[in-house]
């Protein structure tokens, strides 16, 4: 059975789009690979072999893609709740620094954009806690404590 995508309304759209790129990318690949063979010998081609390559990450690109977005569930927070959960955006704090994330399906991670995957240990330890609560993370270096400051 396959695997279900969960995914925020946002993150599918992203994945949606993403799709509809690589297949307009398809064409182009093909175009390359029909100039490529119009060169000549195909064992001594190398833009025909990169085009080939290509094809190859583009196709299976696709067919990730739509398989994903077929077993997708979107998860959309519930505007009553107060507490962490998928969709929900969580502001904490370490000693002084505070920081935010928005908990997210793991497809769409990208803690680098305060998005964190729901499935990370981090993510994982927020959901259903509430503001307030601390939250306490096993890391390499040990254990750090979090205190929830918000939850939206």
């Amino acid at each position: 059975m396959p695997k279900e995508t969960l995914l925020t309304q946002q993150g599918l759209e992203k994945l949606k789009k993403e799709l509809k790129e690589l297949k307009e990318r398809r064409k182009t690949v093909a175009e390359r690979i029909r100039i490529a063979r119009e060169y000549g010998d195909l064992s001594e081609n190398s833009e025909y072999d990169d085009a080939r390559n290509e094809q190859s990450f583009v196709e299976g690109k696709i067919q990730d893609l739509e398989e994903m977005i077929k077993n997708a569930k979107v998860v959309v927070k519930s505007a009553s709740s107060n507490k962490v959960e998928m969709g929900s955006t969580v502001t904490l704090k370490l000693d002084n620094d505070s920081f935010s994330y928005e908990i997210v399906g793991a497809n769409e991670s990208d803690p680098l954009k305060g998005k964190i995957s729901a499935e990370s240990p981090l993510g994982f330890s927020l959901i259903g806690k509430a503001k307030g609560e601390k939250v306490d993370i096993k890391t390499p270096g040990g254990t750090t404590t979090y205190l929830i400051v918000d939850v939206k």
